[in-house]
Protein backbone atom coordinates (compact mmCIF):
# COMPACT_ATOMS: atom_id res chain seq x y z
CA UNK A 1 0.00 0.00 0.00
CA UNK A 2 2.65 2.54 1.10
CA UNK A 3 6.43 2.54 0.81
CA UNK A 4 8.52 5.42 2.12
CA UNK A 5 12.19 5.22 1.25
CA UNK A 6 14.91 7.33 2.91
CA UNK A 7 12.63 10.36 3.18
CA UNK A 8 14.03 13.79 4.13
CA UNK A 9 11.67 16.76 4.48
CA UNK A 10 12.23 20.48 4.99
CA UNK A 11 9.79 23.09 6.29
CA UNK A 12 10.73 26.75 5.65
CA UNK A 13 14.29 25.69 4.83
CA UNK A 14 14.79 23.63 8.01
CA UNK A 15 15.06 19.85 7.90
CA UNK A 16 12.28 18.37 10.03
CA UNK A 17 12.28 14.73 8.91
CA UNK A 18 15.27 12.58 7.99
CA UNK A 19 16.00 8.95 7.20
CA UNK A 20 12.31 7.95 7.25
CA UNK A 21 11.65 4.41 6.04
CA UNK A 22 8.18 2.92 6.42
CA UNK A 23 6.37 0.01 4.78
CA UNK A 24 2.61 -0.52 5.21
CA UNK A 25 0.96 -3.50 3.54
CA UNK A 26 -2.59 -3.67 2.28
CA UNK A 27 -4.95 -4.31 5.20
CA UNK A 28 -2.48 -3.22 7.90
CA UNK A 29 -2.96 -0.52 10.51
CA UNK A 30 0.12 1.20 11.92
CA UNK A 31 0.29 3.49 14.94
CA UNK A 32 2.80 6.34 15.26
CA UNK A 33 3.77 7.70 18.68
CA UNK A 34 6.29 10.24 19.88
CA UNK A 35 6.71 13.42 21.94
CA UNK A 36 5.29 16.76 20.80
CA UNK A 37 7.30 18.40 18.05
CA UNK A 38 8.95 15.17 16.89
CA UNK A 39 7.61 15.41 13.32
CA UNK A 40 4.61 13.05 13.36
CA UNK A 41 2.10 15.47 11.83
CA UNK A 42 4.75 16.62 9.35
CA UNK A 43 5.05 13.04 8.08
CA UNK A 44 1.30 12.75 7.46
CA UNK A 45 1.12 16.13 5.74
CA UNK A 46 4.08 15.18 3.55
CA UNK A 47 2.51 11.88 2.54
CA UNK A 48 -0.69 13.75 1.60
CA UNK A 49 1.30 16.26 -0.48
CA UNK A 50 0.84 19.64 1.22
CA UNK A 51 3.21 22.07 -0.50
CA UNK A 52 4.61 23.59 2.70
CA UNK A 53 6.51 20.34 3.20
CA UNK A 54 9.42 19.97 0.78
CA UNK A 55 10.86 16.53 0.07
CA UNK A 56 14.61 16.95 -0.39
CA UNK A 57 15.53 13.26 -0.55
CA UNK A 58 13.73 9.96 -0.85
CA UNK A 59 10.46 8.75 -2.34
CA UNK A 60 6.84 8.06 -1.40
CA UNK A 61 5.31 5.12 -3.26
CA UNK A 62 1.57 4.42 -3.13
CA UNK A 63 0.48 1.06 -4.54
CA UNK A 64 3.81 0.92 -6.37
CA UNK A 65 3.38 4.36 -7.94
CA UNK A 66 5.77 7.20 -7.12
CA UNK A 67 3.54 9.98 -5.78
CA UNK A 68 6.31 12.14 -4.29
CA UNK A 69 5.59 15.04 -6.65
CA UNK A 70 1.84 14.60 -7.12
CA UNK A 71 -0.54 17.37 -5.94
CA UNK A 72 -2.98 16.70 -3.12
CA UNK A 73 -6.07 16.19 -5.26
CA UNK A 74 -4.37 13.48 -7.33
CA UNK A 75 -3.30 11.63 -4.19
CA UNK A 76 -6.87 11.85 -2.89
CA UNK A 77 -8.20 10.45 -6.17
CA UNK A 78 -5.63 7.66 -5.98
CA UNK A 79 -7.11 6.58 -2.64
CA UNK A 80 -5.45 8.60 0.14
CA UNK A 81 -7.41 10.33 2.90
CA UNK A 82 -6.43 12.37 5.95
CA UNK A 83 -8.00 13.51 9.21
CA UNK A 84 -6.36 16.66 10.54
CA UNK A 85 -5.37 17.26 14.13
CA UNK A 86 -6.62 20.85 13.90
CA UNK A 87 -8.83 21.21 10.81
CA UNK A 88 -9.71 24.72 9.65
CA UNK A 89 -13.07 26.44 9.87
CA UNK A 90 -14.43 27.04 6.36
CA UNK A 91 -16.99 29.83 6.37
CA UNK A 92 -19.49 29.73 3.50
CA UNK A 93 -19.10 26.02 2.73
CA UNK A 94 -21.78 23.74 4.15
CA UNK A 95 -20.79 20.31 5.42
CA UNK A 96 -23.54 18.69 3.36
CA UNK A 97 -22.23 20.25 0.16
CA UNK A 98 -18.70 19.02 0.88
CA UNK A 99 -20.00 15.51 1.43
CA UNK A 100 -21.79 15.63 -1.94
CA UNK A 101 -18.51 16.49 -3.67
CA UNK A 102 -16.46 13.91 -1.72
CA UNK A 103 -18.86 10.99 -2.24
CA UNK A 104 -18.11 8.58 -5.10
CA UNK A 105 -20.84 8.42 -7.78
CA UNK A 106 -23.92 6.45 -6.72
CA UNK A 107 -23.12 6.35 -2.99
CA UNK A 108 -25.63 8.94 -1.69
CA UNK A 109 -27.53 6.28 0.24
CA UNK A 110 -24.40 5.35 2.16
CA UNK A 111 -23.75 9.00 2.94
CA UNK A 112 -27.06 9.32 4.76
CA UNK A 113 -26.29 6.17 6.74
CA UNK A 114 -22.87 7.50 7.77
CA UNK A 115 -24.33 10.86 8.79
CA UNK A 116 -26.87 9.18 11.06
CA UNK A 117 -24.35 6.75 12.59
CA UNK A 118 -22.16 9.69 13.67
CA UNK A 119 -25.08 11.80 14.95
CA UNK A 120 -24.31 14.53 12.38
CA UNK A 121 -27.80 14.96 10.89
CA UNK A 122 -28.14 18.47 12.35
CA UNK A 123 -24.81 19.68 10.96
CA UNK A 124 -25.25 19.33 7.19
CA UNK A 125 -26.53 22.90 6.75
CA UNK A 126 -23.81 24.42 8.93
CA UNK A 127 -20.51 25.91 7.76
CA UNK A 128 -17.70 23.42 8.20
CA UNK A 129 -16.43 23.45 11.82
CA UNK A 130 -18.07 26.84 12.48
CA UNK A 131 -18.99 26.74 16.18
CA UNK A 132 -18.38 22.97 16.39
CA UNK A 133 -17.13 21.48 19.65
CA UNK A 134 -13.94 19.41 19.69
CA UNK A 135 -15.87 16.16 19.50
CA UNK A 136 -18.13 17.46 16.72
CA UNK A 137 -15.10 18.49 14.66
CA UNK A 138 -13.59 15.02 15.03
CA UNK A 139 -16.86 13.37 14.05
CA UNK A 140 -17.12 15.65 11.03
CA UNK A 141 -13.61 14.67 9.94
CA UNK A 142 -14.36 10.96 10.27
CA UNK A 143 -17.65 11.44 8.41
CA UNK A 144 -15.84 13.05 5.49
CA UNK A 145 -13.44 10.09 5.31
CA UNK A 146 -16.25 7.54 5.51
CA UNK A 147 -17.97 9.25 2.59
CA UNK A 148 -14.73 9.54 0.60
CA UNK A 149 -13.88 5.84 1.17
CA UNK A 150 -10.09 6.07 0.79
CA UNK A 151 -7.96 2.94 0.65
CA UNK A 152 -5.28 4.48 2.87
CA UNK A 153 -6.36 6.52 5.89
CA UNK A 154 -4.17 8.86 7.94
CA UNK A 155 -5.55 10.01 11.30
CA UNK A 156 -3.79 12.67 13.35
CA UNK A 157 -4.70 12.19 17.02
CA UNK A 158 -8.34 11.20 16.48
CA UNK A 159 -8.98 10.93 20.24
CA UNK A 160 -7.55 14.31 21.32
CA UNK A 161 -10.09 16.73 22.77
CA UNK A 162 -12.85 14.12 22.63
CA UNK A 163 -14.97 13.05 25.62
CA UNK A 164 -15.47 9.38 26.51
CA UNK A 165 -18.83 9.07 24.75
CA UNK A 166 -17.45 10.50 21.53
CA UNK A 167 -14.30 8.36 21.77
CA UNK A 168 -16.48 5.24 21.71
CA UNK A 169 -18.41 6.53 18.69
CA UNK A 170 -15.22 7.60 16.94
CA UNK A 171 -13.47 4.33 17.70
CA UNK A 172 -16.30 2.26 16.25
CA UNK A 173 -16.39 4.44 13.12
CA UNK A 174 -12.62 4.23 12.63
CA UNK A 175 -12.76 0.46 13.04
CA UNK A 176 -15.40 0.33 10.30
CA UNK A 177 -13.36 2.68 8.11
CA UNK A 178 -10.39 0.30 8.39
CA UNK A 179 -12.54 -2.81 7.80
CA UNK A 180 -11.78 -4.29 11.21
CA UNK A 181 -15.00 -6.28 10.92
CA UNK A 182 -13.58 -8.08 7.88
CA UNK A 183 -11.24 -11.08 8.08
CA UNK A 184 -7.63 -9.96 7.75
CA UNK A 185 -7.17 -11.95 4.52
CA UNK A 186 -10.00 -9.99 2.88
CA UNK A 187 -9.15 -6.59 4.39
CA UNK A 188 -8.14 -3.99 1.79
CA UNK A 189 -8.00 -0.74 3.80
CA UNK A 190 -4.80 0.42 5.49
CA UNK A 191 -4.11 3.13 8.03
CA UNK A 192 -1.48 5.22 9.78
CA UNK A 193 -2.68 6.71 13.07
CA UNK A 194 -0.92 9.23 15.32
CA UNK A 195 -1.81 8.83 18.99
CA UNK A 196 -0.58 10.34 22.25
CA UNK A 197 -2.93 8.61 24.69
CA UNK A 198 -3.26 5.22 23.04
CA UNK A 199 -7.03 5.20 23.66
CA UNK A 200 -7.64 4.41 20.01
CA UNK A 201 -5.99 0.99 20.57
CA UNK A 202 -9.06 0.00 22.61
CA UNK A 203 -11.13 0.13 19.41
CA UNK A 204 -8.82 -1.01 16.63
CA UNK A 205 -6.41 -3.90 16.30
CA UNK A 206 -3.21 -2.13 15.23
CA UNK A 207 -0.63 -4.36 13.57
CA UNK A 208 2.54 -2.34 14.18
CA UNK A 209 3.70 0.55 16.31
CA UNK A 210 6.46 3.09 15.66
CA UNK A 211 8.07 5.83 17.74
CA UNK A 212 9.28 9.06 16.15
CA UNK A 213 11.82 11.22 17.95
CA UNK A 214 13.61 14.29 16.57
CA UNK A 215 12.38 13.72 13.03
CA UNK A 216 13.20 10.05 12.58
CA UNK A 217 11.56 6.73 13.46
CA UNK A 218 13.54 5.21 16.31
CA UNK A 219 11.55 2.14 17.31
CA UNK A 220 9.24 -0.48 15.79
CA UNK A 221 7.20 -3.21 17.42
CA UNK A 222 3.98 -4.24 19.07
CA UNK A 223 1.95 -1.04 19.60
CA UNK A 224 0.64 -2.01 23.03
CA UNK A 225 4.11 -2.99 24.23
CA UNK A 226 5.51 0.32 23.01
CA UNK A 227 2.70 2.22 24.73
CA UNK A 228 3.29 0.34 27.99
CA UNK A 229 7.01 1.09 27.85
CA UNK A 230 6.41 4.78 27.16
CA UNK A 231 3.92 5.05 30.04
CA UNK A 232 6.37 3.42 32.43
CA UNK A 233 9.67 4.97 31.35
CA UNK A 234 8.98 7.74 28.83
CA UNK A 235 10.37 8.24 25.36
CA UNK A 236 13.96 8.49 26.59
CA UNK A 237 13.91 4.72 26.97
CA UNK A 238 13.35 4.43 23.20
CA UNK A 239 16.28 6.77 22.54
CA UNK A 240 18.56 4.79 24.88
CA UNK A 241 17.50 1.47 23.35
CA UNK A 242 18.21 2.77 19.85
CA UNK A 243 21.64 4.03 20.89
CA UNK A 244 22.51 0.60 22.32
CA UNK A 245 21.34 -1.15 19.13
CA UNK A 246 23.40 1.08 16.84
CA UNK A 247 26.52 1.21 19.04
Amino acid sequence: MLDIEDLHVEVSGREVLHDINLHINEGETHVLMGPNGSGKSTLLMTIMGFNRYTVTEGNILFRGRDVTSLPIHERARAGMGIMFQRPPTIAGLKLGKLLEVAAPPGSSGNTKEFVTSLNMDGFLDRDINQGFSGGEIKRSEILQLMVQKPDFVMLDEPESGVDLENIHLMGASIAALLQKDVHIVQRRKSGLIITHTGYILDYIDADYGHVMINGSIRCHGNPREILRLVKEKGYMECITCRQIQTA
